[in-house]
């Protein structure tokens, strides 16, 4: 039986206690910890949990009855939050954006290695069925070489989501819409692609004039010869959400579709239906998972404790990488230049620092709210699952 604390009771836990309470034999609920206690008595209560309640993740760290401690904090002390608890000796999940620098990443990753724990950096799409059938029919090589790869992490937040007190700012949130909403999109990005060659972006903020961060982001990215077009907006009425990867032989999309050329004797397309059935078979092929989205990587971590595996199916480097396209996002934003990566340990934007002192406050924040009223937040977009 595995004991798990959970840091931090705002609206993500609810998905987190979802998980660990579809695996009621393999694991328990032992603390929850909230710097606002009444939140995770709220969430004790909810959830049915009779467990220990406390306001100070430090007072956790001398506990010898806890084995996995799920971080589900505000971006600001995610790396305080998880070297710590490595550091006492705890496995430890955490909740995207890894951390808010690189900086940040690089000492959660050493902390990790030094400790000898599991650490895991929260990545649930990973973990749907359609996303693991877009990855493995893009994989096969039935599409042929991906030329260009586009993807939509279209969101829409209305003004009042910038009140709650951690976000909107450079120094809590650690950044805008690129960071904390795109974060799932640039994740599987890098899954199927690696790290950019070189990333150009532009940023603004069009319609919340209560936060500093951006809520619009587009950047081109190079992978060698192939290039990257990424949205990151929570301005885009609707949500839709998708990946498309644009490849020699055909595309193919998730929520999926997929469009097959081959040149007339003008050099004009016609359609290549052979081809498209084959990679609709393909996708269609690809097995259910078991468990879905955050359940889905949650089991993932339990069956690593379970069999003394500290190489989960998402690791801090992943987590590093994702930070690490978004940094480069943001360098280029800033200074308006071509920004080429990897970034070096004496980059000005290495640093949490660096980030604060050269990023562009669009606006200031004027409403600081503990509260938004409803608890409910979307996790996860849907990738054709109710076909």
């Amino acid at each position: 039986m595995i004991r798990v604390a959970i840091v931090g009771l705002g609206g993500i836990s609810a998905a987190h206690l979802k998980a660990y309470q579809a695996f009621p034999e393999r694991c328990k609920i032992v603390a929850l910890c909230d710097i606002v206690p009444e939140k995770a008595e709220k969430r004790a209560k909810e959830f049915g949990l009779c467990c220990d309640i406390t306001d100070d993740h430090h007072k956790l760290l001398s506990r010898k009855d806890i084995d996995l401690v799920d971080v589900c904090t505000p971006p600001y002390v995610h790396a305080e939050i998880s070297v710590n608890c490595l550091n006492a000796g705890f496995n430890v999940v955490c909740e995207k954006p890894m951390a808010a620098s690189l900086e940040e990443c690089d000492m959660v990753i050493a902390a990790a290695k030094k400790s000898g724990k599991l650490f895991s950096s929260i990545a649930q799409n990973r973990f749907l069925t359609s996303i693991s059938a877009f990855k493995q029919t893009l994989d096969s090589g039935l599409a042929g070489e991906v030329k260009h790869f586009q993807v939509d992490s279209f969101w829409w937040r209305g003004h009042c989501y910038y009140d709650m007190w951690w976000r909107g700012t450079w120094e809590k949130e650690g950044g805008g819409c690129t960071l904390n909403h795109a974060v799932h999109h640039i994740d599987m990005l890098g899954w199927m692609m690696g790290i950019p060659d070189e990333i150009s972006s532009t940023m603004t903020n069009v319609s919340h004039d209560n936060a500093e961060v951006e809520d619009l982001s587009v950047s081109v990215m190079r992978f060698g010869r192939a290039l990257a077009t990424v949205t990151a907006s929570v301005v885009h009425h609707g949500e839709q959400q998708s990946l498309t990867a644009q490849c020699a032989d055909a595309s193919i999309s998730v929520p999926f579709s997929a469009h097959a050329s081959i040149s007339k004797q003008n050099g004009f397309p016609t359609e290549n239906p052979e081809l498209e059935k084959k990679l609709a078979e393909a996708f269609e092929s690809a097995p259910k998972l078991a468990h879905e989205g955050h359940e889905g990587q949650i089991d993932n971590i339990l069956t690593c404790l379970e069999n003394g595996s500290v190489t989960p199916a998402v690791t801090g480097e992943d987590g590093r990488r994702t930070i690490e396209i978004i940094t480069g996002i943001y360098k280029s934003g800033s200074t308006h230049l071509p920004v080429k990566l990897p970034l070096s340990k004496d980059d000005v934007f290495y640093t949490v620092k660096g980030i604060q002192e050269n990023a562009p406050h669009y606006y200031e924040k004027t409403r600081s709210e503990q509260d938004l009223g409803d608890g409910s937040i979307q996790v996860e977009a849907d990738y054709g699952r109710k076909r």
